[in-house]
């Protein structure tokens, strides 16, 4: 475990967003269609219900409707209860979605069975050489391991506030931000696979109330009770009034995407 996340466990993180479901939901950023035309391209990922695909940490969904918009067939593992039963309900209109009660570490799905793992926001709380060990397993040979992360842009003064009060008020943001994937993190993963790497482009526009949920669906933001919280609300809405145009604030993102092949065609987990 890293000294990032020394003060927490694996398993403590599968439970930190029960109470921010509906703001994750709302508020939090999807993926660009950018994403499915590079992986195409790159990992032969087709439409129309050719590939499998183990959508791994799941959460709501976000990741998960890209390919099920192309008529893939997702499996989307999510050990959070609350997670998951809101993964159900946003692509229950979906035929070709499972949604299975595991974990990066235990997937419950069976040996060689999808062509790809795609893991999206949730990476940072896998354990790492158990997750890689299960993934390994349930890939066909030839699959393809696809990590996908929306990391926040600093360089803008509404980014730069915005970062400056999330270290300030935060409960334990540094720590948390500190175990986000670096590419030394998922070189490590990937061990002596080769991978590539791709930065997309993408944002979100809020209005003062939506900028305040994309907040509270953070794992690190203070609760209501909580010392910090209406100082931190105060601190936004001054954020917010000081970066608005036209009543919105842009939060802008480099979705980056890290894709090897942890099992090449041919060999056994």
């Amino acid at each position: 475990m890293s000294d990032a996340l020394s003060a927490m466990t694996f398993s403590d993180a599968k439970h930190r967003f029960s109470s921010r479901v509906a703001d994750y939901v709302r508020y939090r950023p999807g993926y660009p269609a950018a994403l499915l035309d590079l992986l195409r391209d790159e990992c032969g990922l087709r439409a129309e219900g050719s590939c499998m695909i183990a959508d791994v940490g799941s959460g709501t969904g976000l990741l998960a409707e890209l390919f099920l918009k192309q008529g893939n067939r997702v499996f989307g593992v999510e050990p959070n209860p609350e997670m998951r039963e809101a993964g159900e309900e946003f692509l229950r209109s979906y035929a070709n979605f499972t949604s299975v009660a595991g974990a990066a570490e235990a997937t419950t799905l069976p040996d060689a069975g999808v062509n790809f793992v795609t893991a999206g926001q949730a990476f940072h709380w896998f354990e790492p050489a158990a997750a890689r060990r299960e993934f390994c397993r349930i890939l066909a040979p030839g699959g393809w391991m696809v990590v996908v992360w929306n990391d926040r842009r600093m360089d803008t003064p509404f980014a730069r506030d915005y970062e400056a009060m999330l270290t300030h008020y935060g409960t334990d943001y540094t720590r948390v931000r500190d175990s986000y994937p670096q590419r030394e993190t998922i070189k490590n993963f990937f061990g002596k696979v080769p991978f590539a790497e791709r930065d997309l482009n993408n944002s979100q526009l809020f209005d003062c109330d939506g900028l305040a949920g994309r907040l509270r669906s953070s794992s690190y933001a203070p609760t209501e009770g909580h010392a910090h919280h209406a100082a931190m609300m105060e601190e936004l809405d001054r954020i917010f009034r000081a970066h608005q145009e036209g009543g919105r604030v842009r939060m802008e993102y480099v979705t980056r995407v890290y894709f090897g092949q942890l099992k090449s065609a041919g060999t056994r987990a």
